[in-house]
């Protein structure tokens, strides 16, 4: 198998896009731990994933400095290293134009999504690099390509982390590690359901209506699933993805221009 004695972080792994990754990792091979707020969802995906000693889960919250510290650290201390990390955590909430936004909106957004992904990036850097290999994905968006009205606090962080990994690709390209972007369309995770309702509301629709406009946008004209994005996640770790790091990767059905 493509990820045999690999090791794998996936946060926010306990559910959604961040669950499908972790399942496919597993059957590829690899050890993996998966990261949630919640003990209870974390300890229900371990039994649902029934993969034994190979799954680990570990609870914490990404918003903080320490908090993606104690993840990496805890991976490293349970299989020894870490060669695959899924910054997929993310989310936002308090959506509104931007005429009306508040400002904790727009940093509880950038912490959910981008200090996250750049704190656990960080750390676990300092593991692969002296080992010369390594496969870092972040999970981005569809918004991080393009802009949608009442979302900015959304479509920002997005643009943000695909920034961040065109910058650090080009300082580690040398080094055996790759680091990419995959850039999904709509799903309709529980995430979705939760913060979904209140960013239809921003924009001036229905919960249905948001999902019916995201699908009209798509070639496909549905929403995307979560195990679309896992096989091309399951690619990027892969010995066989060694060629490609910096990059966006689009999963939304031909939604995006580029």
């Amino acid at each position: 198998m493509e990820l045999q004695g690999k090791v794998a972080l996936v946060t926010g792994g306990t559910r959604g896009i961040g669950r499908a990754i972790a399942e496919a990792f597993l059957r590829d091979g690899a050890n993996v731990v998966v990261n949630g707020r919640s003990a209870a969802k974390g300890e229900q995906a371990l039994r649902e994933m029934n993969a034994g000693d190979r799954a680990h889960f570990i609870s914490g919250d990404v918003k903080s400095r320490e908090g993606c510290e104690a993840l990496v650290k805890g991976t490293i201390e349970r299989y020894g290293k870490i060669d695959i990390l899924v910054n997929n955590a993310g989310g936002a909430t308090g959506h509104a134009p931007v005429v009306d936004l508040e400002d904790w909106a727009l940093e509880d957004s950038l912490k959910w999504n981008l200090w996250s992904t750049f704190w656990c990036t960080q750390y676990a850097l300092r593991d692969m690099l002296p080992r010369k290999w390594g496969r870092i994905i972040n999970i981005s968006s569809v918004e991080g390509k393009h802009g949608k009205p009442g979302v900015s606090i959304y479509v920002m962080a997005k643009h943000a982390i695909n920034g961040f990994t065109k910058s650090c690709a080009q300082e580690i390209g040398t080094q055996g590690v790759t680091i990419n972007c995959i850039c999904p369309g709509a799903i309709e995770t529980d995430i979705m359901k939760d913060e979904g309702p209140a960013a239809a509301q921003a924009m001036g629709l229905t919960y249905q209506g948001l999902l019916d406009w995201f699908a009209s946008e798509a070639a496909i004209k549905r929403l995307n699933t979560v195990e679309e994005v896992a096989v091309v996640a399951s690619l990027l770790a892969s010995e066989a993805g060694g060629g490609m790091t910096g990059t966006m990767y689009s999963v939304d059905g031909g939604t995006a221009a580029y």
